[in-house]
């Protein structure tokens, strides 16, 4: 594509990624006002973040091969104008249920619109600095997306209420899907790529699903209520069912044979371990400091800066590092940062004030790009088989998607909230600190110490078939080997 007509492309396509992410991050700090217009119970706070995050997880694999199939500019398109309109139901909506259900439906369309935009994105440029470059805009997208959530957040809530941060999706989402239509030429669909899993897709949706009600709704139904133990018996069998169809199936839409190479296994641990406690921190922090601290939502939000902030910084910076001490080292240091920064907000629960505990904040923000993300996939890219490098990059961030789901879940469970203030939470941040020191340490030992490869050239969440600068990566880690 002539670059002139591929910068106005670039721009849109990182605005509709600009609402994916931004959804991600800006909906903590509203919790407690949503709850006290539409009401809930103790777990409509997880539901409105899992919702979203679940749905997004199930669907990201899927995502890539009905691009291929059906036009990635069809498909994309049906994802930002889907992704509006559910914006606007979350906007429009009267009751928890109703809410919950649009974030459902938010993530429905998110999981359509990242990989596809990466793999729009990659293929802007047939020059692999311009197509770097262009894929570094997209990823730093994402970056700033997620650190101006927060504070954005708290800026609307408290002008114009919780509504408002769902509104001004309707104006980017409305720009973005024209100057798509505009811009991106037309093709007919290739017909290529692989065939839908349709079985896996639902066991996989249906496991997912029934697993996280459990985990959510567990203590309150009751751990031996018909309905806890009916739909954890679901989601054993639905995944279980879902593992032994992948194994026989032509076209597993999670082939099996991935998660046998260890770097791979390694990388999907470090990237669920790694969101188990981001999303955690999000949850129990922001119900804390408006329950029982009375902060406003736009105080909250100030306080989240710090974390985020760190975050942004760190994934620009991740492949500079890489290249200076080696993706292991990396991985490890990166994973170590998590695990302190998580013990170190157990100090929260003894009133330190927020100057006591942002140390805590800055060394998670720092430690979670320097683990998961692109590092993580950059570890494996080189004993991923060239045709699969889209779907292990795909694997990576399901895997991290679920890590966000659980550990919002996990929260809930371990920290429990009574009369708007937050119990226990230092049982969750040791949990999960817990959980990325053992991370670190299975890094040590299996990721191999050469793993210093070429940095990667996209964020990773690829489309499963092959965004092309994935599997160009993919080849060229492969070949060294």
């Amino acid at each position: 594509m002539e670059p002139m007509r591929s910068r106005p492309l670039l721009a849109f396509i990182c605005a509709a990624t600009f609402l994916v992410y931004l959804d991600t991050s800006i909906t903590p700090v509203a919790l407690p006002d949503i709850r006290a217009d539409v009401g809930g119970g103790t777990t409509a706070g997880p539901w409105l973040l899992d919702a979203y995050t679940l749905a997004f997880a199930c669907l990201l694999l899927t995502a890539g091969s009905l691009g291929d199939r059906l036009g990635r500019r069809n498909v994309l398109a049906v994802g930002i104008a889907g992704f509006t309109a559910a914006s606007a139901g979350c906007a429009l909506a009267p009751d928890t249920g109703a809410l919950i259900a649009a974030r459902a439906a938010q993530g429905v369309f998110a999981a359509a619109i990242v990989p596809l935009s990466l793999a729009v994105t990659s293929g802007l440029y047939d020059d692999p600095r311009q197509r770097a470059r262009a894929i570094g805009i997209w990823g730093g997208t994402s970056g700033v997306a997620l650190a101006l959530g927060p504070l954005l957040g708290g800026l609307l809530v408290d002008a114009a209420g919780w509504r408002s941060m769902f509104w001004i999706n309707i104006p980017i989402g409305v720009v973005a899907l024209a100057g798509l239509l505009a811009t991106m030429p037309p093709a007919p669909p290739s017909g290529a790529g692989r065939r839908v899993d349709v079985l896996g897709q639902l066991l996989f949706t249906g496991g997912g699903a029934a697993l996280t009600f459990v985990a959510i709704e567990g203590r309150a139904l009751g751990w031996l209520s018909a309905t806890v133990l009916g739909l954890g018996a679901v989601a054993v069998a639905a995944l279980g069912v879902f593992g032994w169809w992948e194994s026989r199936t032509r076209e597993p839409m999670l082939p099996p044979a991935l998660l046998r190479i260890p770097t791979v296994a390694i990388a999907c641990t470090v990237n669920f371990l790694g969101l188990l406690g981001l999303y955690a921190v999000l949850f129990l922090l922001t119900t804390h400091c408006q329950g029982a601290l009375g902060l406003s939502a736009l105080q909250t939000g100030l306080r989240f800066v710090t974390l985020f902030g760190c975050l942004a910084v760190a994934a620009v910076a991740a492949s500079s590092v890489v290249a200076r001490w080696g993706t292991r080292r990396t991985m490890v240091t990166g994973l170590v940062c998590v695990a302190a920064g998580l013990a170190g907000l157990t100090l929260v629960e003894t009133g330190v004030g927020y100057p006591g505990y942002a140390w805590a904040l800055v060394l998670l923000g720092a430690g979670v790009p320097l683990s998961s993300g692109v590092v993580a996939i950059q570890a494996m890219m080189g004993d991923v088989p060239p045709r699969l490098a889209g779907t292990a990059s795909g694997t990576v961030n399901t895997f991290r998607q679920f890590g966000a789901v659980l550990g919002v879940a996990l929260a809930g469970l371990l920290s429990p909230e009574r009369g708007g203030t937050v119990h226990a939470m230092h049982l969750t941040f040791l949990a999960t600190a817990v959980a990325a020191a053992l991370a670190a340490a299975l890094t040590a030992v299996v990721l191999p110490g050469s793993a210093a490869r070429r940095p990667v050239e996209a964020d990773g969440v690829g489309d499963r078939n092959g965004a092309r600068g994935h599997d160009e990566v993919g080849e060229r880690a492969h070949a060294r080997d």
